[in-house]
């Protein structure tokens, strides 16, 4: 009878979710057709790692070729500029709800042409190949059988698996062992020198930039994987503000300014503003609206695209468990060790895993072999680092909660059972653990629910679990009914997880 109560508050909950969710997208579809600077700040939304066009220098300042013509155009318009950092993958909800007024960082028009209101194009781009120098590489076709990077929801990934992408660039890519996508270039290269990765896709500006930064550790093709046009990305409709700014850019060109930001920041061979058919897709805007197809059509694909994602993160949280708990017990035994030297590496060791953040942790699983100890890592490694990670880290929280319920077994229990002529072994199995386990359910249980939601981490080594995949379809759809999707799944796995762990506490409570 309470397993059904259960079962019929799980699919309330399930249908009130997805109730508020079509409600929330139908009110984010509405497009403003009138959006403006009205407040004197013009923010400007940007991936503060892609130099040349946005970055961060060594002197803690937002700097790039992007922000210079910014600062310009507010300049001239008499606004204060806004340099707003953000996420990549959430750039198009950054746009939708108004927290930027557009998107302006290196952002390609190419594919994207009908999903934002666009300036004139500025400047000319391709997508090209870098691997380390002794790779052996040399053409694309010797990427066969590689593992290949690309920025998530780059220009480089749509050129490989886009739409829109030729038929050329898709059969180079069915030709890689796998096409890997990561969340910055940093990371991307961090993959490629430690081995883990043979090449990365990336734009030629960004890949002159990194060169001579990183010296000659690594090199370019001289094969190009495709052109493509950089434009500024407003909301959809947002026709006057995108008119403000274009003004004010063909300003610059006329009297000199902009081609002397570009000669500052070496792009003065790609630039392209000005020249004739680069304002072809500004000009071609229309003010139909974009046809959406129904919620639950739209909810079908997405729950399709995620599938994937989803075994993922149930691996990665099934096989943490099964490592991390019995990890845990071997480390309260350490800690609990009456050698002081042991008991200090237990503290110590909890220390750390508790102290510095779990993203860190799985970077430094991953990435330590070969920076500590040169040893070149594989592709499939990645997973094991993942899970090694998770395993260590949680083991650590565990060991603390296993040592809380064993020292809250009254000592009298332990007295009992040496009258009874128990050995230490048996007082531990048979008295000590069934009352330690009973006590530490609640703990447990909230650790075991946190894990689910930091399954998402598994990113910060490149390996695509479901918040990762759902950030991905959000990006390449222009739409955040992904991330609301996954939010119902998270939820869901944790209800499941709340009520299987209140059953087994309520078995527990024999006493009752």
């Amino acid at each position: 009878m309470k397993q059904r109560t259960y079962m019929k508050k799980l699919l309330l909950c399930m249908a009130v979710i997805s109730m508020i969710t079509g409600v929330f997208l139908t009110g984010c579809g509405e497009k403003s057709q009138t959006d403006s600077v009205s407040d004197g700040t013009f923010t400007v939304g940007f991936d503060a790692e892609f130099p040349p066009y946005g970055y961060k220098d060594d002197s803690g300042e937002y700097v790039g070729f992007d922000l210079d013509l910014a600062q310009e155009v507010c300049n001239r318009n008499g606004w204060t500029l806004v340099k707003q950092p953000i996420d990549w993958n959430s750039k198009d909800m950054e746009l939708s709800s108004g927290t930027i007024d557009c998107i302006w960082n290196g952002f390609t028009m190419n594919g994207r042409e009908a999903d934002y209101t666009w300036s004139s194009a500025y400047v000319d781009n391709s997508q090209v190949v870098i691997v380390k120098s002794d790779s052996g590489i040399k053409e694309l076709k010797d990427l066969a059988g590689k593992v290949v990077i690309v920025q998530a929801d780059s220009s480089a990934l749509s050129a490989l698996e886009g739409e829109d992408a030729e038929e050329e660039n898709l059969q180079l890519a069915s030709t890689f062992k796998m096409l890997q996508q990561v969340s910055d270039y940093n990371s991307a290269f961090m993959n490629l020198e430690s081995g883990s990765a043979d090449a990365i896709c990336m734009d030629i500006g960004v890949a002159n930039y990194e060169l001579e930064a990183r010296g000659n550790k690594f090199a370019m093709l001289s094969d190009h994987i495709s052109s493509e046009e950089y434009g500024i990305g407003f909301k959809k409709g947002n026709t006057q503000l995108r008119d403000q700014v274009q003004e004010s850019l063909n300003e610059m060109l006329a009297d000199g300014t902009f081609d002397q930001v570009a000669a500052k920041w070496g792009l003065e061979d790609s630039v392209c503003l000005g020249q004739a058919g680069k304002d072809a897709v500004m000009k071609a805007e229309t003010s139909d609206g974009v046809k959406e197809s129904s919620f639950g059509t739209r909810f079908t694909e997405i729950m399709k695209s995620l599938s994937t994602g989803m075994l993922a993160t149930l691996g990665i949280f099934f096989l943490t468990l099964i490592f991390s708990l019995p990890l845990g017990l071997l480390i309260t035994f350490i800690r609990m060790s009456k050698v002081t030297v042991l008991r200090w590496i237990a503290k110590i060791y909890i220390s750390i895993m508790r102290g510095t953040p779990l993203m860190l942790q799985l970077l430094v699983v991953f990435f330590g072999p070969y920076y500590l100890f040169g040893i070149s890592l594989s592709y499939s490694y990645r997973f094991y680092a993942v899970i090694i990670g998770f395993a260590l880290n949680y083991a650590a929280y565990f060991a603390e909660i296993y040592r809380a319920g064993i020292e809250g077994v009254p000592v009298g229990q332990y007295e009992a059972a040496e009258v009874l002529g128990y050995s230490k072994t048996q007082t531990f199995c048979k008295i000590v653990f069934p009352q330690m386990v009973k006590r530490v359910m609640p703990p447990v249980t909230n650790e075991v629910i946190t894990l689910v939601k930091d399954t998402s981490l598994a990113f910060a080594l490149a390996y695509t679990e479901m918040f990762t995949l759902a950030k991905q379809v959000a990006a390449s759809q222009a739409s955040i009914m992904p991330l609301f999707v996954a939010g119902v799944f998270y939820y869901i796995f944790n209800f499941l997880v709340a009520w299987i762990m209140e059953l087994i506490e309520k078995k527990l409570q024999y006493y009752r």
